[in-house]
Order: C-alpha cells, then structure tokens, then sequence
C-alpha cells in the first residue's frame, strides 16, 4: 500500500479501475431515438430497422417505446411471425404506451405492431443482442427456438436480415485477456507493496 500512499488518491483509484475492469451498465434506449418512432415509416430507409442496424444492443439492456396505448401495441414475436406479420401468437404483448422490454439474452428480438395492417406496412423491429465483453455466456434456456424463414418480402429491405455473425469459439481471445490482466495484477502488486 506504500505505492498508493505516495500517490493521489485519483490515481490509486484509476489503476484499480484498469486492472479490475470496468464493467458494462445496462441502459435503456429509446425505440428509433425518439418518442413517436414507433409507427408506419414514410419510406422502407425510415423502417426502424436501419435505426437498429446503426444502434448496438447487449444483454441487459431495455427497449423502451412510447405511443399512444390506445391505438397501437408492440408485439414479441418469433422469426416466423415477424416474416409474415402474424398477430394472433405473440412471445408478449404490451400496450400501456410506454413498454419497457429487456434484452436478456443474446441473439435476435422481433417486434411488430399490433394494429391491424401497420406491420405490412413496415411497422416492425428487428434488433441483435450481443453479450457484453468479459461476461459470462448465459445459458441456452433463454433463447428462442429457431423458426422458418419468412415469407417473400413486402417491400421492406428488414424481412431478409441476415443472422448475425458467430464469435470464434477458441479461447486464444480469453487467454490473451486474462494474460494481460494477470501482468496489470501483477505490476499493481509490485507498485503497491
């Protein structure tokens, strides 16, 4: 502790935080960026997927949309049902006009809306969740099961996203990482005591 002694206070806690990590805070995020982003978009480049595909989403993290309860719902739905814009069997439903969704798993999320024929019209939300760096992998239970692909597309360039790409399996990755936090341990400790 003698290092930390000699040194500021700020940088005693700098270095705790470089060799320790700072860890990933979940945060909410605003459907399309703004309050009245979910509905019809005026063209297939307004659909909220190019929003989406724009926007980086991990584990933890909460949609949150806001609309007018009484007109319109958000809908949870599998690929299949996204594809072919079907809303009689929904993962979830909500239609309070401020719906709050966690992202709790890895993958893909599809979202349409419930009000008849706006989905056909591209009123629809695709998003790929990625696990923070460093976490842990969550386990399978979580996600969903994998569904056909969709119909033929209504004009909207989001009914063929592709799926996302599948991190190397290796461990060269993890290794090197706690390699280099073993060394910062180790010089911390040394300029400590």
């Amino acid at each position: 502790m003698a290092g930390c002694l000699r040194a500021s206070s700020a940088t005693c806690i700098l270095v705790l935080f470089v060799v320790f990590g700072i860890s990933y805070a979940a945060k909410d995020i605003l459907v399309g960026g703004k309050v009245d982003a979910w509905k019809v978009p005026s063209s297939p480049s307004d659909s909220l997927n190019k929003w989406a595909e724009r926007a980086r989403f991990q584990v933890g993290d909460r949609l949150v949309w806001k609309y007018d309860g009484g007109k319109d719902s958000v809908l949870e739905v599998n690929k299949e049902d996204y594809g072919n814009c079907n809303t009689s069997n929904p993962i979830k439903k909500f239609n309070g006009g401020n719906t709050k969704v966690e992202l709790d798993h890895p993958g893909p999320f599809y979202f349409i809306s419930g009000a008849k024929g706006s989905c056909e019209q591209g009123e629809k939300l695709h998003v790929v969740v990625i696990t923070p760096r460093g976490a842990p992998a969550p386990s399978q239970a979580h996600t969903h099961a994998p569904s056909p692909a969709p119909s033929p597309s209504s004009g909207f360039e989001d009914d063929h996203t592709p799926a996302p790409a599948v991190a190397p399996s290796s461990g060269g990755a993890n290794a090197l990482e706690s390699g280099i936090l073993m060394t910062l341990i180790g010089v911390f400790a040394m300029w400590v005591f």
